[in-house]
This record gives structure tokens, sequence and C-alpha cells, in this order.
């Protein structure tokens, strides 16, 4: 796959501070507060009109994206379209050799363009095909955790769902969870390859609180199809009932193959302004 390519009710003396400080998250509320978009969804159209594209988002109502690659653009040309269309990028998907091989070029980048987090969203066979791969992927991912932190930032890993098939009598995705330093690595858990994993992302919330700050909303239909969000059976109530045990600061929807990449991050945004929770 290319890389080209976070209710809750308050105590009665936290209430009112409740009424009068913003609340961006919808905590109090039971809502999704800012809703973002992974561009990866949008990328059959951002090489041919990259700012008019994420001016339509805005228009849509989302707050936020989440990169896949700049399409051609320079960091500072990114920051200038995104500045004047009123959207910001607290996130991007960067490949893991380019963390490794090359990280402060990276952090350079992300520092210019606003993220927070990068994070890598996908490992090749040689990274993840054995348990001493996967504990070196974890050493390597502390590393670029550390780096990143030094600078201000965040690293994190997004999930498919290969992490939840066994390996030498191991869950990569447990594996990785252990295996890295909670004040360095978190992680982007992709709601749609769990379900797909056959796992329970309220499990997951429970026995790491905190470590999901970022998350992939993609509904999942009859037969594992990806659908937009809203369309399939995943339990969205459920979920982000948890999203204070998660930790989860950020809502990105993606659609992997969408027929009409406008017309459908619009249903899932629809949908989830609409949900309580």
């Amino acid at each position: 796959m290319s890389c080209d390519r976070r209710g809750f009710l308050a105590a009665a003396g936290a209430g009112l501070a409740t009424i009068l400080l913003p609340d961006p998250l919808g905590a109090s509320t039971g809502r999704i507060g800012s809703i973002g978009v992974q561009l990866y969804t949008l990328r059959a159209l951002l090489p041919r009109d990259f700012d008019g594209t994420l001016a339509a988002l805005r228009a849509i109502g989302y707050r936020e994206v989440e990169f896949a690659g700049y399409h051609g653009r320079t960091p500072k040309q990114v920051r200038a379209t995104l500045d004047r269309v009123g959207l910001t990028a607290p996130a991007a998907h960067v490949p893991f050799e380019a963390l490794r091989d090359e990280p402060n070029k990276v952090l350079d980048e992300a520092e210019m363009v606003g993220h927070r987090y990068l994070v890598v969203a996908w490992l090749g066979e040689a990274d993840r095909q054995s348990v001493p791969a996967l504990v070196r992927t974890a050493a390597a991912f502390n590393r670029i955790g550390e780096r990143a932190a030094a600078r201000g930032l965040r690293f994190a890993y997004h999930n498919h769902d290969f992490e939840f098939v066994r390996v030498g009598g191991r869950i990569p995705f447990d594996l990785l969870l252990d295996d890295t330093d909670r004040q360095l690595v978190s992680f982007e858990m992709d709601l749609f390859w769990v379900a797909k994993g056959g796992a329970d992302p309220l499990a997951y919330f429970e026995r790491h609180p905190g470590r999901f700050p970022l998350v992939h909303v993609k509904d999942m239909a009859a037969g594992q199809r990806m659908v937009e969000v809203g369309r399939g059976h995943i339990d969205w109530r459920r979920i982000f009932a948890k999203r204070k045990r998660a930790g989860i600061e950020h809502f990105f929807v993606e659609h992997d193959e969408p027929a009409d990449p406008l017309a459908s991050v619009r249903e899932s945004y629809d949908y989830l302004r609409k949900l309580r929770f």
C-alpha cells in the first residue's frame, strides 16, 4: 500500500466549566466537535486541483485533514493553502523508511506544515514477518518517537488487519503496544481494519488507555466491504462513548476506494455531525 497515500458526564463542579469553556472534542456533549478526513480518500482529485479540493472539504464542514503525501507541493505551499482555506493538518502519514533514514528532513517539513503527529501507516514484510523483526521495529519506533518528542512532535503507528494475525505465537498489534514506550509512541487505530481483524477496539482502550489519540473512521458492510460511515454495522456510539478512555483527540474519515470521493466524505461527515453517543 502506498503512503502517497480520540459521552462521559462531568462531576457537578466541572459541569459549570463545561458550560463556560469551549468543548472542541464534544467530550461533555456526546458528539464529535471537530471532524477530520484522511486525504488518501481524495488522492485522485488532489493532483488535479489541490487548492480547490481542500476548499471543497472546508465547505462541507471539515476542519482537519491528515495528509498522505503532498502531491508535488512543498511544505511551505501546503501550509499556505491550509491557511487560506481555513484547515489545519494535525497529522500526516509518512513512510517508515523516511522517518528511519531522514528523520530531520521529515521533522522539518512537519513543523512547516503544522503537523503534531507523524504516522507510519504501513510495514513491509521484512519489518513484521517474525517476532524478532517486530521487536526490532518496536525499538525503531521508540527511537523515532524520541526524536519527534525532542522537537515537540508525536510519533504514531496506524494498523491494518495483518497486525491481528499471530506471528510466532504473538499478536503483532499487542507486541507493538507492549514493546513501545507510551511516552514516545502513540497509535492511530483504524477502526475498519480492527473490525476486519476480528478484534474489539474497546478491549484495547481498556488495556492501553490514552494510547489512541487518532482514529480512522470508516464503516463495514456485509462481506467486509468498506462503505461510507453510517452505512455499515460498526457500532460508533459504543466505540466513541469510550473516547476519553482511549485518549481520542482526532477523528479522520477515510474510504480507500470511493466511487465519488467528495460525495463519500460528504455523506460520512453528515452522519458523524448528527451522531450522539
